[in-house]
């Protein structure tokens, strides 16, 4: 039972990448990023292409995509979605799923729909032993990046300006526009960082497994369930979310290989019916 709930977290720790930068998104401009699974894919094939390219180490690569990323996500919310943004939801949606179909068609002819992995050396079999338990290196350094990542957003929102400035504008746009702050730029800035945590992502996620241009709706899924559990727009409630959905999924692949993915999916619509609101919703003031 210790080793189901050590690999269960430790998967968590892999979900909570994934959902924080929706968790971000949507605490600071109520928008629901449809292509984040795909975005995630995106980032570990240009992760694979940039170390193929470069000869970089994994790590080096990743630190070189992080920025890179940033950059990306500030142009796409500063000169497309914030043009989608106000009182109906549905355009962004619409705009977002678009991204989805794009991104997809556009992995399958650089990359053909062949699975391919991100090479990360001798870390990637590396292990150590407490007891009769074998704890993965990489598993244990995401779920590591994943706390520290968390740890970090929270402290950005809570004593920082940038944070001040994310709150202002998502408790009250037109408010924080008076105050002198310009809405489109700190959505810019959000969504920028929302992006380096995706290009995280995207690069461990290679690192740990093979990647396909299909998987993307399947860890979307995984990310809006974990962001769901926890509540929306809490970064501790999302990571608490994450590795809730992780070792429910490990219980269900100890009692049959086939239930895995399935009961993390029932444990969600649990959830969602006891406390629709989530396990730790954010709180206004």
């Amino acid at each position: 039972m210790t080793e189901i709930i050590l690999q269960g977290l430790l998967l968590g720790g892999l979900y909570a990448l994934f959902a924080l930068g929706q968790s971000l998104m949507f605490g600071v401009m109520r928008l629901t990023n449809t292509a984040q699974g795909d975005f995630i894919i995106l980032g570990g094939f240009f992760s694979i292409s940039m170390v193929a390219a470069t000869g970089l180490s994994p790590g080096l690569g990743l630190l070189v995509l992080i920025p890179i990323a940033f950059l990306a996500g500030y142009a796409l919310q500063r000169f497309v979605l914030n043009y989608t943004l106000g009182r109906d939801p549905l355009p962004s949606l619409v705009v977002t799923f678009g991204l989805s179909i794009i991104i997809q068609n556009f992995l399958l002819e650089m990359y053909s729909a062949d699975p391919k992995s991100l090479e990360a050396g001798s870390i990637a079999l590396a292990s150590f032993s407490m007891g009769d338990l074998t704890i993965g290196v990489l598993p244990l350094f995401t779920f590591g990046i994943a706390v520290l990542a968390t740890i970090l957003l929270q402290a950005l929102f809570s004593y920082t300006s940038l944070g001040r400035s994310f709150r202002a504008v998502s408790d009250d746009r037109e408010a924080a526009q008076l105050m002198g702050l310009k809405p489109a730029i700190v959505y810019a800035q959000a969504t920028g960082i929302a992006f380096m945590l995706i290009a995280l992502a995207g690069g461990l996620q290679a690192m740990r497994t093979t990647i396909a241009p299909a998987d993307g709706p399947l860890l979307l899924l995984f990310a809006f369930e974990a962001v769901i559990i926890g509540g929306m727009g809490s970064f501790w409630g999302t990571l608490v979310g994450a590795l809730l959905l992780g070792l429910t999924q490990q219980i269900g692949f100890r009692l049959d290989p086939g239930w895995g993915i399935w009961f993390g999916h029932l444990m969600f619509l649990v959830v969602l019916v006891i406390r629709p609101q989530g396990l730790f919703p954010k709180t206004r003031g």
